[in-house]
């Protein structure tokens, strides 16, 4: 099974486009012309974006930092994200350049990517554009261990192909660094295609590492100084651990990169950002799973009075241990994690809780590896990692248990909906021995959380409930179901490991590079464990449970656990799954359910600077208004405005922290908008929208949260349904109808009209430096401008070009150019002059498609029409939070109905209401509409009686905020246009509608 990747997802090509087009004005690469100054040298046809130097060929960077600066400003203001004083220089570090012989400018670039929405996936199709577009062809992925590097091995790996179809077969080469093949770096300087080398930091980071010898192999020179010829554009993957230290960050500096690009969820320093996908937006966009917590925690009565061994510290003078006990609190005992030596007394270190007065001073601690121990005056003896007094033994199967459930019951629900999905579920231990133990002859033998998966699994297999899963009741297999992932000693034994050494990289190779083997339905293996090493670099898309057999500390954190799973799901087939249902990963915490959560929030808010339940100034001020094509954020100003407003209706405090008055279930929920906001379109419903999205248990519930929403038959029986569901049932198929010169004449049109492209401008500024008691002033003299004549060194072949970026044949782009008389503005500046105009023929293409389509009915075959058995099959659980219980079940199919906006919320509580609305339903996410722009899922279809009574009208309605479809984005206009077309064919009363009065 393969993972199929999908081009067009829109947050993906935001980001990439963030990126490349940080290089506007560069000249186009050579590869993509077909005219050209340049005769070509022995390298070949060496291309805009490279250079030749002794040793080798380079990338070459043709536009000046002050281009680079106003590109990156206009990115971020594209993308919303806070820029810093315009007048600042772009962050980044000053090199010695050892190929030009001179100090430059090497600056950074931040993509901040939420875990599990495609991060590696991004900045490796943004090599494949930058070296398209601008020919640059030398690049360096630096990773900050083993994981994250077989990741990006694999990666590249399964991509190859679907890049290959996207970027006409580039040849692209990549290898990892290896200090006993150095002379792998001569290729990599010398060769003059696409070029990927992967580098671990710990390679390069010191002195006396390999890169920095002279080495015979390379005729007497140090391997760096191939590396440094090729001016590399270097990626930092996770530079939070990468350059984190003074040591690291001269170490890439050494490579005399041409720039770096950094990305990572958790940016310490987002230098220069330029993308930001954070926690909040990629839940909004459901790129990544529903968080589900369900918790198992003993009553605390129970608890109070345990002792347990988790650490022993041998120091040179000293052994100390650290342990986790209960402390008396203002109220009442809680968990605490202590520090004691010898003679310590646990009736001090507690805060005085009798359960300790008198029985637990500190006699002995061991610190011999294998036998760490504590031992108290009273005689008892605490191994490392056990305890006394608690119940972690209980909680701990009840854990295994749970998950072993929630697993069985996910494989159920995706068998009863015919989805061919492998279900994984993986545990994070503390340490090795706990699954997997060895004898004094050195014989494997299972730990106990082993013996108690399979105790639990074999319980499992004889409930009536899991019979149709198959492999569970092969009871000579259910061993082959489990794994550990570990690192191994010399003699092949499991063993605990820090994740980023030589021995964990036979156990990182057979997960990462088996991921797609563990998606197989023939595979048996369905529950991993492992512990803290897998928290970085390794991921697998269906994994739909984790389950944390120990504290979650600094060590293993919330967010680092539940990245492990966040990703989503694909089907036997290798295509992503975009199933709410389905899509919910379920974490099984030994914490509960509010400390998970408040845990959880506390690290967003620390990695990510997003806070859960605080609407940023930001958000508010990216609120967006749509004018005709066009659409634009409120600006801050307004957003000021927008804020005072909620604050005096008691919604938000003066820190922006929504408070519980916001609560837009409740019946009659408004929010009153400011005149100057609803004069531009802003409805109540978009700003509660907006509001909801920053509630933290909008994106974290607790399991018990999650409710069936069971099928209601009679509905089927009910005739105006059946009727409704016959005249909505068929599918169609387009065509798109417009003739060549309507194209040449629109696109000629609005070639005329773009806004003109002019020579580049110099900007040349004469001042005098006086020097005086107060230091070096500086005083203007003459401020002027003129023609920055530049020269344009590679004329691109301008139809090939277009032809390439629009599908339309040479002849016709030939007559659109002809006819918008701009060649002059081409010479102006060509690259500037190609995106532009390719832009602008590309929309007037799509609007031209939209308006010239036509629908007609699919006859015959089995996709002819959409079954209406398919809506006992869907939406099973529905989460509490975006559902509304209607009051008459006995007019839609489902008890709940689930929304996606306050527009959703008062339609459905309408038709529910209504006397004349008969039946209504939402339809569900698979019954769609094939477009030119995408599919569409249509809102609502509907039986009601006519004004008279004497009727029944049978109606599909799309809801919306607002009338003027003006005001509605582009894309989705044009989507409810191609819906108008489709229903027209079906003879069936198509519209939109703001509220359900309209119906």
């Amino acid at each position: 099974m393969k993972i199929q990747f999908d081009p067009n997802q829109p947050f993906q090509r935001i980001a990439v486009s963030a990126v490349v087009d940080l290089f506007d004005g560069q000249p186009r690469g050579e590869d993509a012309f077909t005219v050209t100054k340049f005769s070509g040298n022995a390298y070949g046809n060496l291309g805009i974006g490279a250079e030749q130097s002794e040793l080798g060929l380079g990338n070459r960077l043709l536009i000046d930092d002050a281009a680079l600066h106003e590109n990156a400003r206009k990115i971020q203001d594209r993308n919303d994200i806070e820029q810093p004083d315009p007048a600042l220089p772009l962050e980044g570090w000053t090199i010695f350049d050892p190929v030009a012989n001179q100090p430059r400018l090497c600056p950074h670039f931040s993509t901040e990517m939420e875990t599990g929405t495609g991060k590696t996936y991004v900045y490796l199709r943004t090599i494949y554009e930058l070296a398209t577009r601008y020919g640059f062809k030398k690049f360096i992925i630096v990773v900050p261990g083993v994981a994250i590097r077989e990741g990006v091995l694999h990666s590249i790996e399964i991509m190859k192909a679907h890049f290959r179809g996207l970027y006409n077969n580039l040849p692209v080469e990549h290898f990892v660094y290896d200090a006993k093949r150095i002379n792998r770096l001569r290729q990599f300087a010398t060769s003059n295609t696409v070029q990927i080398q992967v580098i671990n930091i710990d390679k390069f980071r010191k002195d006396d590492n390999v890169i920095f010898k002279e080495s015979d192999k390379l005729s007497g020179r140090q391997p760096i100084e191939y590396v440094q010829a090729a001016r590399s554009i270097v990626i930092i993957d996770e530079p939070q651990s990468v350059d984190n230290t003074d040591k690291s960050q001269e170490a890439i500096k050494a490579l005399n990169p041409l720039c770096t690009l950094r990305y990572s969820a958790t940016h310490k320093n987002p230098y220069n950002l330029v993308y930001r996908l954070d926690p909040i937006r990629a839940f909004d966009l459901k790129l990544v799973k529903q968080i589900v917590v369900a918790s198992v925690r003993a009553d605390e009565d129970a608890r109070y009075g345990y002792i347990r061994l988790d650490e022993v510290i041998d120091r040179a003078r000293s052994v100390r241990a650290k342990l986790s006990i209960h402390k008396q609190g203002p109220k009442g005992p809680k968990d605490a994690r202590i520090t004691v030596g010898q003679n310590d007394d646990l009736f001090v270190k507690s805060s005085e809780m009798a359960v300790y007065k008198n029985a637990y001073v500190v006699a002995e601690i061991s610190a011999e590896k294998g036998d760490e121990h504590i031992r108290f005056a009273n005689g008892l003896r605490i191994n490392l990692g056990k305890e006394v007094g608690g119940v972690q033994d209980d909680e701990q199967r009840a854990q295994i248990r749970l998950t072993i459930q929630k697993h069985l019951d996910k494989e159920l629900m995706l068998h009863g909906l015919g989805r061919s999905i492998k279900v994984l579920s993986l545990f994070f231990i503390d340490r090795v021995a706990n699954y997997r133990t060895y004898d004094a002859d050195g014989y494997s033998m299972p730990g106990p959380f082993a013996r108690i998966f399979d105790e639990e699994l074999a319980a499992m297999a004889q409930k009536e409930k899991y019979k149709p899963l198959s492999w569970l009741q092969d009871k000579a297999n259910l061993e082959a179901v489990h794994n550990g992932y570990f690192a191994k000693d010399g003699k092949g034994k499991l063993k605990d490991s820090r994740g980023d050494t030589q021995a964990d990289d036979e156990v990182y190779n057979l997960i990462m590079k088996e991921k797609e083997r563990l998606l197989s339905m023939d595979e048996p293996l369905r529950f991993l464990f492992s512990h803290s090493a897998l928290r970085e670099g390794w991921d697998n898309p269906n994994v739909f449970q984790i389950c944390t057999l120990r504290e979650m500390g600094s060590e293993q954190e919330r967010r680092q656990t539940i990245g492990r799973g966040l990703r989503l799901p694909v089907d036997s087939d290798g295509l992503r799954v975009m199933d709410d249902s389905i899509n919910r990963l379920t974490v099984i915490a030994n914490e509960g359910y509010a400390a998970f959560a408040d845990a959880l929030q506390k690290e967003y808010e620390r990695d990510c600077g997003v806070t859960f339940g605080k609407i940023p100034m930001t958000a508010l001020s990216r609120l967006s208004v749509v004018d005709g094509d066009t659409e634009k954020p409120i600006g801050r100003e307004k957003a000021e405005i927008l804020k005072a407003a909620l604050f005096d209706q008691g919604l938000l405090d003066l820190d922006g922290r929504i408070l519980p008055a916001f609560d837009p279930k409740r019946q009659g929920f408004r929010v009153v908008v400011p005149p100057v906001l609803m004069s531009e379109g802003i409805t109540s419903a978009d700003v509660i929208d907006l509001l909801y999205k920053y509630r933290m248990e909008r994106h974290v519930q607790k399991d018990k949260d999650e409710r069936p929403n069971p099928f209601n038959k009679q509905v089927l029986l009910n005739p105006d349904f059946k009727v409704l569901w016959d005249q909505i049932k068929p599918r169609t198929r387009y065509r798109i109808g417009f003739t060549t010169d309507e194209l040449v004449t629109t696109a000629a049109k609005a070639l005329k009209e773009m806004p003109a492209i002019k020579k580049p401008v110099v900007h040349v500024d004469e001042a005098a430096l006086p020097v005086g008691g107060g230091g070096v002033g500086t005083r203007m003299i003459t401020s002027s401008s003129m023609d920055g004549g530049a020269t344009v060194t590679a004329i691109p072949d301008l139809i090939a070009y277009l032809q390439e970026s629009t599908g339309l044949t040479r002849h016709s782009l030939a007559m659109i150019i002809k006819r918008s008389e701009t060649m002059q503005q081409f010479i102006n500046h060509p690259q500037r002059y190609l995106d532009q105009v390719a832009a602008i023929i590309n929309k007037e293409m799509a609007r031209l498609i939209v308006d010239g389509i036509e629908y007609e009915r699919i006859m015959i075959g089995p996709e002819a029409e959409w079954e209406m058995h398919r809506l006992e099959e869907s939406e099973k659980l529905v989460d509490y939070l975006t559902s509304l219980k209607v009051e008459h079940p006995d007019k839609t199919p489902y008890p709940y109905i689930e929304y996606e906006s306050q527009v959703e919320l008062e339609f459905a509580r309408k038709m529910d209401s209504r006397e004349d609305i008969l039946v209504f339903v939402k339809l569900p996410k698979w019954f769609k509409v094939d477009t030119p722009v995408g599919t569409y899922n249509p809102d609502w279809a509907i039986v009601k009686r006519d004004e008279e009574g004497e009727k029944k009208l049978y109606l599909v309605r799309e809801t919306k905020g607002t009338k003027d479809m003006n005001k509605v984005r582009p894309d989705e206009r044009d989507k409810i246009r191609c819906g108008v077309k489709h229903f027209e064919a079906l003879g069936v009363d198509y519209a939109y509608a703001v509220n359900g009065d309209e119906v």
